[in-house]
C-alpha cells in the first residue's frame, strides 16, 4: 500500500513537472498545423483581409495577447510602420524569402478598420515574426 502511495506521488512529481505552457512560442508544433484561413470583412467599408498563415489560428487562439490588452490606437500606430516595412520587403524578393512576403497589404492609417482587424493584423506581425524568425523596424513582442 505505502509502495502504491509512493509511485502515485512520483507520477504527479513528474507529471507536475512538465512545461506549463507560458508564453513561450512553439514553432514545432505550429509549423506541424494545417493550413489556417482568417478572413477579416466589413462591407460597408469594403474591405477585407484574408490570412492564410499555417498555425495562425493556433496562435491567435492560444499564444497571442487577448482581445483588449493592446488599446486600438497603440494597434492603428504599429500597424501603420510593420505594414511600410512589410511592403518594402515584397518589393525587394532578392534580399527577403518571396514565399514570406507575397502581396503588398494595403493598409491606410487614416482609415478607422477598427479594433479586430488592427488586433489580427499586429497579431500577423509577430506570428511572422516568432515563426519565421523575421525582425521588423518596430519591435513585435508576445
Amino acid at each position: 500500500m505505502k509502495n502504491i502511495l509512493y509511485i502515485l506521488l512520483l507520477a504527479l512529481l513528474v507529471y507536475s513537472c512538465g512545461s506549463v505552457g507560458g508564453k513561450n512560442f512553439p514553432s514545432k508544433r505550429i509549423s506541424g498545423a494545417e493550413n489556417d484561413t482568417v478572413r477579416i470583412a466589413n462591407d460597408s467599408l469594403e474591405y477585407e483581409i484574408i490570412i492564410i498563415e499555417p498555425g495562425f489560428d493556433l496562435f491567435i487562439n492560444s499564444y497571442a495577447h487577448p482581445r483588449g490588452y493592446y488599446s486600438q490606437s497603440y494597434l492603428e500606430n504599429k500597424n501603420a510602420f510593420l505594414v511600410n516595412d512589410y511592403n518594402q520587403r515584397v518589393h525587394q524578393p532578392n534580399l527577403y524569402n518571396p514565399n514570406l512576403y507575397v502581396n503588398e497589404i494595403n493598409y491606410d492609417p487614416n482609415i478607422d478598420y477598427g479594433y479586430e482587424v488592427n488586433y489580427l493584423l499586429y497579431n500577423y506581425f509577430v506570428y511572422l515574426a516568432l515563426q519565421y524568425n523575421q525582425h521588423f523596424s518596430v519591435p513585435t513582442r508576445l
